[in-house]
């Protein structure tokens, strides 16, 4: 079997979320537990860290194990979606799984896969827990996918968790309330098991109260501590929240007997970029005219970048904006300051359609180019910019991840 033949058998063959939505989302953890249990239960292997939130989750998932390795460790680190290559979901000290080990992974449990018939996400985990135990890493930063009560990650027993910002995402699965998604991430609380809260907000915080009450475990709220005098390499205000509930749960580790000096977590923030090789978080592509791409893609995660844009010196600001469908794009919208617009269309099934957007835009009185192809948008942009306006490409990771510069 060639890399190309088992990448078909993982995208083709199995449903995944990251295509086509919530028919691919499995509300049970049995074809996990059965397939890791045909590997030989690999997450059992190495200790680990699980980091749930609806924004931030992959940042502070990023920051944990550039920390973790600046201190000497064979860290695992597992992501999703990808950007560009599949391999990037599964690392260990910032390198890729080879593409020779996802055809091996294929080729060996070929028949448990054809019994158990595990969506693309259950395979994935699966993988990646099988990867980390071969190679005996000393720990594993484990990043949920989707939710958390319900997640294939969700099998671990990790020595720590932590949940990042609560927002509205994926209400279709997860619920229409903050109470209800906080519900659904603080699953990932378990029995006796610290878990870091890196921001508080009225709705949710008596959610995570209770269940960590319920399950007798350590509660920390990352915000209403003491701050850090820390500094982190990734770009943007969201990014100090991150840092504060990973930086305190590097506490909670050093607590439990992990050598990680205040030195290590300042050099592990600084390099998170270069040490884990992570992208498309307010990643600047050109500085003339300035062009940045972000992967946010909810209205909070917009926020955020829109406050962030606010703060760059630019005449022009040009928008290369495209969307999945599911999100409210109409107040997504609302959000965005003045400036010229240049709508897309991702090549994925989800994707919401140029001719939907020119409706919704329409409606707002918003005025815009639209062209499907992302690269052709971005190339109209940079023709219509001069060397002293800004470029922002953003809207959904899947836009980000066909940018050819990138």
């Amino acid at each position: 079997m060639t890399y190309q033949e088992a990448l078909d058998f993982l995208f083709g063959a199995l449903p995944m979320y990251q295509k086509i939505g919530n028919s691919a989302f499995k509300k049970d953890l049995t074809n996990t537990i059965a397939l890791c249990e045909s590997l030989g239960n690999p997450h059992l292997k190495f200790k680990s860290v699980h980091i749930a939130g609806t924004n931030g989750k992959g940042s502070s998932s990023h920051m944990m194990a550039s920390i973790l390795q600046e201190a000497g460790y064979k860290v695992g680190l597992y992501t999703s979606p990808h950007l560009k290559s599949f391999t990037e979901r599964i690392r260990i000290n910032g390198l890729e799984i080879s593409e020779q080990s996802v055809v091996d992974f294929v080729v060996a449990h070929d028949t448990e896969l054809e019994r158990i018939q595990p969506s693309f996400f259950e395979m994935t985990v699966a993988m990646a827990f099988d990867h980390f135990a071969k190679e005996n890493v000393d720990i594993a930063v484990i990043e949920v996918g989707l939710g958390g009560r319900l997640d294939s990650t969700n099998i671990i027993h990790p020595e720590a968790c932590l949940i990042t910002n609560i927002g509205y995402d994926h209400m279709d699965m997860l619920g229409d309330t903050l109470p209800l998604i906080a519900a659904e991430k603080a699953g990932i609380i378990k029995s006796g098991i610290p878990v870091v809260v890196s921001e508080s907000h009225s709705e949710t915080l008596p959610v995570f109260e209770k269940t960590a009450e319920e399950a007798n475990a350590k509660l920390l709220i990352a915000d209403q501590l003491l701050p850090y005098p820390f500094q982190t390499s990734l770009i943007g205000p969201h990014q100090i929240k991150n840092m504060q509930g990973v930086v305190t749960l590097t506490h909670v580790l050093r607590e439990q007997g992990w050598r990680i000096s205040i030195e290590q977590i300042k050099d592990g923030l600084k390099k998170v970029v270069e040490n884990t090789g992570l992208k498309g978080r307010w990643q600047v592509i050109n500085d003339s005219p300035l062009v940045v791409c972000d992967t946010g893609h909810n209205k909070e995660a917009l926020s955020y970048i829109v406050e962030e844009i606010t703060y760059q010196n630019y005449d022009n600001l040009f928008f290369v904006l495209g969307f999945v469908k599911g999100k409210d794009v109409s107040e997504i919208l609302k959000l965005l300051p003045k400036g010229n617009y240049i709508f897309t269309q991702p090549k994925v099934p989800r994707a919401l359609s140029i001719d939907e957007l020119q409706v919704i835009c329409e409606e707002q009185g918003i005025e815009a180019d639209y062209i499907s192809d992302v690269n052709e948008a971005i190339a109209l942009a940079k023709t219509k910019a001069q060397a002293s306006d800004m470029i922002y490409i953003g809207g959904s990771t899947f836009v980000v991840a066909e940018i050819e510069e990138l």
